[in-house]
C-alpha cells in the first residue's frame, strides 16, 4: 500500500475532501448520513430520486398481479357462447400448434358466464368478487405475444424481448421516474418464481443496479415468511454501523478512483446505502400487525386459502402507499392447465379472487386508485380446443389481461377475439404495446426513455410499439 493511500485512509476527511477524492460515478453520491439528505439533494441527487415525468402523467405507480402459467381467456373474462353450442366440434379454421403434439376438439367452458355492473362486462363464476368491481376495470381481450413457451413468454412479457436479457418494465420505469421513497427500493417483487427466465424477469440488466427489482422471499415460500432479510441489528447501534458503512465506502471509492467507472461497484455502493436507510421504514411496513380487522378480512387474510396471496396484495398496497414505484405480485406457477382445468383454475381462482378486488377497494378507498395503475394477466391464455380430455394448451395468439386506474379508461372491454378466442382478430394489443401505453400513462414516451449501451440506445420496446389511446380515459 503506498504513502498516499495509507495517508488518505489515517486522516478524517472533511464533506468538502470528502466530495473531491469521490469518484464521478452515481455511487459517490450516496452518503445520506454524512452529508444529510438536503445537501445530497442539492449536490448530487441518488439514482433513485423523483424524476419529473417528460409530460403530465396519469398514474405515479404500478401493482403488477402476475398469474404465472397462463390463464385460460375463454374460461375467465373472454365469454364465447359459440364455445358451448360447438362443444366437440373440430375448430373450424386452421389452428397454429404451440406446444403439445396434439390438441382435440372445441372444448366448453366448465363455468357460466353472467354480465355485471354498468359496464355489462362478462365474467365467468370463477371470479365472483372481481367481477363486482369491473366498473372500475379495462379489460384488453385482444392481447397477444410472439411465443408459445413459459420462459419466452414470460420475458417478453416482463422485458420486451423474448431472447435476449434485457431490463425490466419495473426497471425501466424506476430509471425514468426514480422513487417517491428513498428509504425503499424504488422496484419490489414479492415472491417472484425463480423458472421461466427467474431473476431476469425482475433484472435491471445493462441499466444501473439500483433499478433492479428487490426480491422479497420466492416461489414455494409463505408470504407470511416473505420479509427483507437482516433489515435490523439489535446487537450494533445506528451510529456504529454508520461509521462501517462509511469506511467501506471510503475503500470503495478509492477502488473507483484508481480503476475509473465501474458499474458493479457503484451498483454496490448504493445498495450499502439504500440498505442501511431501509432500517428506518421496512420493518414497520412488514408488519401487517396495525391493520384492521375489516382490512385484514377485506383481503382474505382470516380465510387459510386467500391468506397468502392476499398478504402480498396487502404488502404491495402498503408499499405503493408509501412511495414504492412498481410492485409485482405473483401467483406461482399455477395456471398452467394442460389437464385437469376444471379443478386446478377453480382452485387458483379461489386463492385470487377476494384479495384481488380487496386490493381494488382498499386502493380505491384510500384514493390511491387514480394514480396507482394495476395490472392482472399472465404470459399468454389458452387454446379453445381441448387437450386430453380437461385441459386446455398454451396460447399466446389471444389472451385477455385487465387494467384498473391510473388514466385508463374504467368499464370498457377493449379489442375481440374470433368466436371461439383463439386468435386476437379486433384491435389487437400486443406486448410492446401494452408496454408503450403503461409508459405514456406514467408520463413518458416510450420512444425517448433510452438507455445507450454497446453503441446504441435501447429502449423497453425496442423497435416496436404502439400507445394505445383507445384505453385511456
Amino acid at each position: 500500500m503506498n504513502r498516499h493511500w495509507n495517508s488518505y485512509l489515517n486522516k478524517a476527511l472533511s464533506r468538502r475532501e470528502l466530495l473531491q477524492v469521490s469518484s464521478a460515478g452515481f455511487g459517490s453520491l450516496a452518503l445520506a448520513g454524512m452529508l444529510g439528505q438536503e445537501q445530497l439533494r442539492a449536490a448530487a441527487p441518488s439514482p433513485l430520486s423523483v424524476k419529473p415525468p417528460q409530460f403530465p402523467a396519469k398514474a405515479k405507480r404500478v401493482i403488477f398481479l402476475f398469474m404465472h402459467g397462463g390463464p385460460s381467456q375463454v374460461d375467465t373474462f373472454d365469454y364465447k357462447p359459440l364455445l358451448k353450442r360447438d362443444h366437440g366440434k373440430p375448430l373450424p379454421f386452421q389452428a397454429r400448434k404451440v406446444v403439445s403434439s396434439e390438441t382435440f376438439n372445441l372444448l366448453q367452458s366448465p363455468w357460466a358466464f353472467k354480465q355485471y355492473g354498468q359496464s355489462g362486462a362478462w365474467v365467468s363464476d370463477l371470479f365472483p368478487e372481481t367481477a363486482k368491481m369491473v366498473d372500475d376495470m379495462c379489460f384488453v381481450k385482444s392481447m397477444w405475444g410472439t411465443n408459445s413457451r413459459h420462459g419466452g413468454a414470460l420475458l417478453e412479457l416482463h422485458t420486451g424481448s423474448d431472447t435476449f436479457v434485457r431490463p425490466s418494465m419495473g426497471s425501466w420505469i424506476t430509471y425514468g421516474l426514480g422513487s417517491e421513497n428513498q428509504n425503499m427500493p424504488g422496484f419490489i417483487t414479492i415472491c417472484p418464481t425463480q423458472s421461466h427466465g427467474g431473476a431476469n424477469n425482475f433484472g435491471s440488466a445493462f441499466l444501473p443496479a439500483p433499478y433492479a427489482g428487490t426480491a422479497i422471499g420466492s416461489v414455494g415460500i409463505a408470504a407470511k415468511d416473505a420479509k427483507i432479510p437482516f433489515i435490523s441489528n439489535s446487537e450494533t447501534p445506528k451510529e456504529i454501523q454508520r461509521k462501517e458503512i462509511d469506511y467501506s465506502q471510503v475503500l470503495n471509492r478509492k477502488q473507483l478512483e484508481m480503476t475509473g467507472p465501474d458499474r458493479a461497484l457503484e451498483g454496490r455502493i448504493e445498495s450499502f446505502e439504500l440498505a442501511f436507510r431501509m432500517q428506518t421504514e421496512a420493518p414497520e411496513l412488514q408488519d401487517l400487525s396495525n391493520e384492521t380487522e375489516a382490512t385484514r378480512k377485506m383481503y382474505g387474510l382470516d380465510n387459510p386459502i386467500t391468506e397468502d396471496f392476499g398478504r402480498q396484495c396487502l404488502m404491495a398496497r402498503r408499499f405503493s402507499e408509501k412511495g414504492v414505484r412498481f410492485v409485482q405480485v405473483s401467483h406461482t406457477y399455477k395456471w398452467d392447465q394442460h389437464e385437469r382445468l376444471k379443478r386446478d383454475h377453480e382452485q387458483n381462482a379461489r386463492e385470487v379472487d377476494l384479495p384481488i378486488a380487496g386490493l381494488l377497494k382498499d386502493l380505491k378507498s384510500r384514493g390511491l386508485l387514480e394514480d396507482t395503475l394495476v395490472l392482472w394477466g399472465g404470459e399468454f391464455g389458452r387454446t379453445p380446443t381441448a387437450q386430453g380430455s380437461d385441459g386446455r394448451d398454451h396460447n399466446p395468439e389471444a389472451f385477455t389481461m385487465w387494467m384498473a386506474g391510473g388514466g385508463v379508461k374504467p368499464g370498457l372491454s377493449y379489442g375481440a377475439t374470433d368466436d371461439y378466442g383463439y386468435y386476437s382478430v379486433v384491435d389487437r394489443v400486443h406486448f410492446h404495446d401494452l408496454h408503450a401505453t403503461m409508459l405514456h400513462l406514467l408520463g413518458m414516451d416510450h420512444l425517448k426513455l433510452t438507455f445507450r449501451q454497446a453503441g446504441r440506445d435501447f429502449r423497453l420496446t425496442d423497435v416496436h410499439g404502439n400507445v394505445v389511446k383507445g384505453l385511456m380515459a
